[in-house]
């Protein structure tokens, strides 16, 4: 058996139920799907029995990579990349469904990263550490550029909440399944500098941490950026 690497945040889904249930999320019929970091492929193998069109298998191991390709030898629908997520070209397929358990450890800069192709994306099914799940809820506590960023791009929902015994090994943390609906928008060059701009100081008012402000509401102007709704970021972004 190939032992789970820390280096690569490897947890290993083995609970067949969570695996079904995931795989069960979306009608996956003729679909085409990219699974990150399949580790012993579990729940590859619930999702190949939803008859998708193809899946695209993305695995950093090197081990893992030799071991999924002799699984799957024989089935057609699969493609195997040895390669890093991080790294990968996601424009190489269009109209697609991102399904993965993350490894922890690249989790948010990946998820952000899988935003920048919202137009070739549909749905993002993910399973994240429960505290990084919280983090991208925009319908919950204060404002951050993770959930301006996921209301900007996605429809976003947590699913449900998973217990560590369904992981080999198992985490010391509880995680969830989320669902990120991808948005159809367009993005200015200059949304990641706004990005920057806006939360660097958080504690600041919006007066003293915007320049273009003459046409902006003074309730807008008078809140911290963490007080902000989306609507209102939105605003800011358009005298950005």
């Amino acid at each position: 058996m190939i032992i789970p690497k820390k280096s690569l945040g490897q947890n290993f889904l083995i609970d067949k139920n969570i695996c079904k249930k995931i795989s069960k999320i979306k009608n996956l019929y003729n679909q085409t799907i990219i699974e990150i970091g399949p580790g012993y492929g579990n729940l590859t193998d619930y999702i190949i029995k939803q008859k998708p069109k193809k899946i695209i298998l993305i695995e950093k191991d090197n081990e893992l990579n030799l071991y999924l390709k002799k699984k799957y030898f024989n089935n057609k629908r699969v493609i195997i990349y040895s390669q890093d997520a991080l790294r990968f070209n996601y424009t190489n397929f269009s109209n697609y469904i991102v399904i993965s358990n993350l490894p922890y450890n690249i989790s948010t800069k990946l998820i952000l990263k899988l935003f920048n192709y919202n137009n070739f994306i549909t749905t993002i099914i993910v399973m994240l550490q429960k505290e990084v799940a919280e983090k991208f809820n925009y319908k919950k506590n204060k404002m951050n550029k993770y959930k301006f960023l996921t209301n900007f791009f996605t429809d976003y929902k947590i699913l449900f909440h998973v217990s560590p015994k369904v992981f080999f090994p198992k985490p010391k943390v509880s995680s969830s399944v989320v669902i990120f609906k991808m948005k159809k928008v367009k993005v200015r060059n200059n949304l990641n500098k706004f990005i920057n701009e806006i939360f660097k100081n958080k504690r600041k008012k919006i007066i003293n941490n915007f320049k273009n402000h003459n046409n902006i509401n003074n309730n807008i102007l008078n809140k911290r950026v963490e007080e902000l709704n989306f609507e209102e970021l939105i605003k800011l972004y358009k005298f950005f």
